[in-house]
């Protein structure tokens, strides 16, 4: 009897360990979900998204903030549509909610004071930074635009920028068309904001 006992707590310890095996690629692969291309501001032409890739854009992602993202444990999508409207969702798991913290301050800072940094970069360039505000989601969302206008070439620009955390994660999203500001889907923006952040683990 002693042996029988003795065999089946092994055989449980063995079915025990096999199970954790079985779980731990479950969790292990679980990420934080991006935004679909029907969830950007809405365009006169339907958006489209890429797949999601690991690490950063090769061009950072986004204007004043490039490589501010560190590429470990960083995931992006990219979308765009016909007209030259674009955007990136770029998602940050930070190794403790304390890092995520900072990832977000040092975001935030960037993206604020975006305009003068691109003037003192371009002479010539005339770049204006604004802050629109925080979104009561999670642990709070915030929106920021970048308007600028080349007068030697005629271009003018409009991008808004938003950061969000949820726990340890922290995803930007950056929307972005030729035109000024008056053009720009701020209250639409908002709303994929908040939408980016929901679903980051919904």
């Amino acid at each position: 009897m002693r042996k029988l006992r003795t065999a089946l707590a092994t055989a449980a310890a063995a079915a025990l360990g096999l199970a954790a095996l079985a779980t731990a690629p479950a969790q292990a692969a679980a990420q934080p979900a991006f935004l679909a291309a029907s969830q950007m501001p809405k365009s006169s032409t339907p958006w489209t998204a890429t797949q999601v890739f690991t690490g950063v854009p090769e061009n950072g992602g986004a204007l004043c903030a490039p490589y501010k993202i560190p590429a470990q444990n960083t995931r992006y999508r990219e979308f765009s549509t016909e007209l030259d409207t674009n955007g990136v969702q770029i998602t940050n798991v930070a190794r403790t909610e304390a890092d995520a913290v900072k990832l977000v301050d040092t975001l935030r800072k960037a993206l604020a004071g975006c305009g003068p940094l691109l003037e003192r970069q371009n002479p010539g360039l005339k770049a204006v930074s604004a802050s629109h505000g925080k979104l009561a989601v999670e642990e709070g969302a915030w929106v920021y635009s970048l308007d600028t206008a080349d007068p030697q070439v005629g271009n003018t620009d409009i991008h808004l920028f938003s950061v969000g955390r949820d726990g340890r994660t922290v995803t930007l999203v950056r929307w972005g068309q030729m035109g000024d500001f008056k053009d720009a889907p701020l209250t639409a923006f908002r709303t994929t904001t908040k939408t980016a952040v929901d679903k980051l683990w919904s």
